[in-house]
């Protein structure tokens, strides 16, 4: 990845969500919470930030998953690959941003399991890019990084060669002197067991 300022014109914001939620036993992307299931949660924050067009990536369950995303101006991607992991989710979203919309060369990955990653801390994640010309930058939350994250197109390559169930945060991690944070606090929540959603409704 060269290093200098990069900069982003033509920016489309991706969200992940087609995994199996396997350690809660049920679509997490379909829980509720405060009046709406986590992925129109997601997918409205990401409409509401305007950061580019909008893709949703659906692998296990897209029958029942895409129904809540019904006459939102997004378009849908279906991972055929999704039992490999969420870096094959990466991989379907960023492949089809570059096939459909070749100028792009920016993108915002974001997960439909963080219920408190907001319109705002997107736009944040952007104003930053734009005044530090970073080609990575990501959220800050605990004691790492990681989504929701932006990447320059200088990084894709190496988007595009992630496997298994690795997610961004390893590109993160090894280009941290290239990477510019926000702070994203309420990142450490995320959904992946029964307990975790309980916590979340008992504390909100």
């Amino acid at each position: 990845m060269s290093i200098g300022k990069h900069h982003i014109d033509h920016c489309c914001t991706v969200i992940l969500a087609g995994g199996t939620s396997r350690r809660l036993g049920e679509p997490k992307q379909l829980l509720s919470f405060k009046g709406k299931t986590l992925l129109e949660k997601a997918t409205d924050a990401a409409l509401e930030a305007g950061i580019g067009p909008v893709v949703v990536v659906l692998g296990a369950g897209s029958e029942h998953t895409g129904q809540v995303l019904s006459g939102k101006n997004i378009q849908v991607v279906i991972n055929p690959e999704w039992p490999e992991g969420i870096a094959s989710s990466i991989r379907s979203g960023l492949q089809f941003v570059l096939k459909t919309r070749p100028e792009t060369d920016g993108v915002l990955f974001m997960v439909s399991d963080q219920p408190f990653a907001g319109a705002e801390l997107l736009k944040e994640l952007m104003n930053t890019q734009q005044n530090t010309g970073k080609a990575v930058v990501c959220s800050g939350y605990g004691d790492t990084a990681g989504v929701p994250a932006l990447f320059h197109r200088s990084v894709f390559p190496e988007l595009l060669s992630l496997q298994g169930d690795t997610g961004a945060r390893k590109i993160i991690l090894k280009n941290s002197d290239r990477t510019a944070t926000v702070p994203f606090p309420e990142g450490v929540i995320d959904i992946d067991t029964r307990e975790d959603y309980e916590n979340l409704i008992k504390k909100n």
